[in-house]
């Protein structure tokens, strides 16, 4: 006997987990169906971004920094340590410890909600009048079947592997090997400096392994302000000691049996290199194999995303597709977001997301961010902006942080003043970017900004003086 609900989400991360819930807040009887198991073999809820992904990752990097301020910024406040040894068993388990304790949090989410929580990997198997089935299997065994007045697809992403190369997670590690790594490698190589490269080889840098970034690209985060990531580039090469080399040109990857050998060509010269481990960062491919999309006539474009048009809705009747499966920036918050939209418009309702408005974070330390238009953006499109800096160097609260680097950026339109990009670079500007995503929403202009009260000593009275900046009225710069 099949299970009959008003809305079937197909997948538990962040996107699909936020949709259930808020179908079920609207009064749809919802359910979610996650295929996800942790190491020991259980379901858990969350998907990549909390098992293996965002949640884990900012876990390891707290401690690796801690590690490293005990070992080079404690003695600067008068705290003499001696002997600090990093205990990664330890480490890991207290990631461990925050992931099931947020999985469990979801399904208690559920339960309050009322939202069906089923284990297994769920299919489209073809359509009964207005309701579409769904097959849920389980190990290969058929556990569930579904009826779905609508369907929201959200399976997410998978990591991209380098052609020819297979990932064991033992030698070649993708980012849940790079997470699970129960020792400090030595040579630890990067391929691509995107956020996965970055944040996982400043965490092992700083407990100890010698990391090489290889990245393909020319010019470093291209999708970044290049004010900002050429400020980032030698902070984290000069601080962090991320060897980083840019433009170049993989070869022949050859896992052996205690080593990884690259061969890659840098500025015309062949370089052989080796690795204890090697992190591959090259991108995400949307989930969409075992879905079913081709029994139903589910239309996926060239490179396998679910097609939708900008309300989320696919080539089918109520059935929708959101986050990573979809076009657009694979960001855990962008899908929760759209989840939200989808719930909202099967109610009726008309909600909207504005991509424009979506930040952007890399939690390196210190940590980039940023919102709306950059500059290299603005004058491809031939938009007359002004723009407005200032640094963390004077700012009182940075300095008793003894974080007292980086940059703040404010761009906004020449004419009407409106803010079209906030870009940064320092200590907790992931919080710090939420001013500027609010004031864009808002339309706001940076005398909007100028004139606003800022707390002191706060980090946020940088963001006050880039906005005086912006129309040359800077009070301390």
């Amino acid at each position: 006997m099949s299970q009959q609900f008003d809305v079937v989400v197909i997948g538990g991360g962040p996107g699909g987990y936020v949709a259930a819930i808020r179908a079920a807040q609207l009064g749809f009887s919802a359910a979610c169906v996650d295929a996800f198991k942790n190491p020991e073999g259980k379901p858990s809820l969350g998907g990549t971004c909390l098992n293996v992904g965002c949640i884990p990752s900012k876990a390891l990097l707290q401690s690796s920094e801690n590690f490293h301020a005990v070992q080079h910024d404690f003695a600067k406040h008068g705290i003499s340590v001696s002997g600090a040894k990093m205990d990664v068993g330890q480490m890991l388990g207290r990631k461990t410890d925050i992931i099931n304790k947020n999985a469990a949090g979801i399904g208690f989410l559920f339960k309050k909600n009322k939202v069906a929580n089923i284990h297994g990997l769920a299919a489209f198997k073809g359509r009964q009048g207005d309701k579409w089935l769904i097959e849920v299997t389980d190990g290969g065994k058929v556990v569930d079947t579904l009826e779905a007045g609508h369907v929201i697809v959200a399976t997410g992403s998978s990591p991209r592997a380098l052609p020819g190369l297979a990932t064991d997670n033992q030698l070649v590690l993708d980012n849940e090997g790079a997470l699970a790594l129960t020792a400090v490698p030595k040579r630890l190589g990067v391929i691509g400096a995107g956020v996965i490269g970055l944040e996982m080889g400043s965490v092992w840098k700083r407990l100890g392994s010698e990391v090489t970034v290889l990245e393909a690209m020319p010019t470093f985060l291209a999708a970044a302000d290049q004010q900002i990531a050429k400020e980032a580039f030698k902070m984290l090469t000069r601080d962090t000691g991320l060897d980083i080399k840019l433009g170049v040109k993989i070869g022949e990857v050859k896992a052996g049996k205690k080593s990884v050998t690259v061969n890659y060509e840098l500025n015309g010269e062949a370089v052989k290199a080796e690795f204890d481990k090697l992190i591959v960062s090259i991108g995400r491919v949307p989930n969409t194999q075992g879905l079913g999309a081709e029994t139903v006539g589910l239309q996926l474009d060239e490179r396998g995303f679910v097609a939708v048009d900008d309300h989320c809705h696919t080539n089918l009747p109520n059935v929708w597709a959101i986050g990573d499966v979809v076009r657009g920036p694979m960001l855990a918050h962008k899908a929760s977001e759209e989840g939200v939209a989808v719930a909202e418009r099967i109610a009726g309702q008309k909600p909207h997301v504005d991509f424009g408005v979506i930040p952007w974070v890399i939690y390196t330390s210190p940590e980039i961010a940023w919102v709306g238009k950059t500059e290299e953006q603005l004058k491809a499109e031939g938009v007359e902006y002004k723009k407005g800096t200032s640094g963390f160097g004077a700012n009182g609260r940075a300095l008793g942080l003894g974080q007292a680097q980086g940059t703040v950026k404010i761009l906004a339109d020449a004419k009407t003043d409106r803010i079209l990009g906030l870009h940064m670079i320092g200590p907790m500007v992931s919080e710090l970017v939420s001013e500027g995503v609010v004031s864009m929403e808002f339309k706001a202009a940076s005398e909007d900004l100028a004139r606003i009260v800022h707390a002191h000593p706060s980090l946020s009275e940088v963001i006050h003086e880039a906005a005086l900046a912006a129309d040359k009225r800077a009070l301390h710069g």
